[in-house]
């Protein structure tokens, strides 16, 4: 998924995954009309669907550019974007600021690279199901309720359930689906840090320049080695437009207008949403066992958001 958007259940909404550094929390069920939470309910679920969309037309390219090149075009994007609504003013951080600014910056990679990785070797499905788990297991470790224990145990079971021995198991792939949450888990964690020390969203800005910078040499390195077809490029500039742009665009919006329970089970429908474009873009099937376990993670993470309302 790219920092582009995490359930609402992680402690202290990060903000989005890719803007951490939310301008404004999640108002509550009363403080917005109902046009105006409507809207922003449907714009929260069609950023979704273009999330996943962009992955699958990124995956299009893997061919070509390989994931690292795909995620490198999609850094440059996000960057851009970033660059373009925040304005940072880097040269007036501190090196208390710069810290967490550049660890934000190496976890932004890795977790892209990592989730396109794995998209290339286990499919858009399962890859974007295990990046779940690190923003689930943040809410649920901060949680002290039973409920939660209940849920912690639906979702493991759905991902031993994924993960089970079989033929033609990739496990590096899956391997590199943790990997993602992991990290997904560390942006969150970084970008309140970011959040906190930063004002605005210019910390989240500086990171995502910092990491387009890092992924640099690759952009140049495809281009001089063997020029990718212009198709190839198109498509990786159109997942990050649709994976990096319109969500971070859609949180901004919705993070004012939406509820932070419907935030939650809108965001927990994602490996849903990549299942059926993984189905329908790219040809890929998860069978009957892979859609309950894919289930059960979404029930896990729908069950916490709701008992919190209690």
């Amino acid at each position: 998924m790219d920092a582009a958007s995490a359930p609402a259940t992680a402690p202290a909404r990060h903000t989005s995954p890719a803007t951490p550094t939310t301008p404004a929390a999640p108002v509550s069920a009363t403080s917005a009309p109902d046009g105006r939470r409507t809207a922003g309910l449907l714009i929260l679920l069609g950023s979704g669907l273009s999330n996943q969309t962009g992955a699958a037309v990124g995956s299009l390219a893997f061919s070509v550019l390989g994931p690292l090149g795909v995620v490198a075009v999609r850094q440059y994007v996000a960057a851009a974007v970033l660059l373009a609504v925040a304005r940072p003013r880097p040269r007036s951080f501190t090196r208390h600021q710069w810290g967490p600014v550049l660890l934000l910056a190496l976890v932004f990679g890795t977790m892209n690279l990592s989730l396109y990785t794995a998209v290339d070797r286990v499919g858009l499905g399962l890859a974007v199901t295990l990046e779940f788990l690190g923003p689930l297991a943040i809410a649920l470790c901060a949680a002290r309720r039973r409920v939660d224990a209940c849920c912690a145990l639906v979702a493991a079971a759905g991902v031993v359930t994924l993960m089970r021995p079989q033929p033609s198991a990739d496990y590096l792939g899956m391997g590199c689906g943790l990997l993602a949450a992991a990290c997904w888990a560390a942006y969150i964690l970084l970008n309140r840090t970011v959040g906190r020390r930063v004002p605005g969203a210019q910390g989240s800005a500086a990171a995502a320049a910092v990491s387009a910078l890092m992924f640099l040499p690759v952009g140049v390195v495809l281009a001089l080695r063997d020029p990718p077809a212009p198709a190839a490029v198109a498509y990786a500039v159109v997942a990050g437009v649709l994976a990096s742009a319109v969500p971070y665009l859609a949180d901004m919006y919705t993070l004012r207008r939406v509820p932070a329970p419907a935030f939650g089970l809108l965001m927990s429908v994602n490996p849903v949403l990549a299942g059926l474009v993984g189905w329908v873009v790219l040809g890929q099937h998860l069978g009957l066992l892979d859609w309950a376990a894919v289930g059960a993670v979404v029930a896990a993470n729908a069950i916490g958001v709701l008992a919190s309302r209690r």
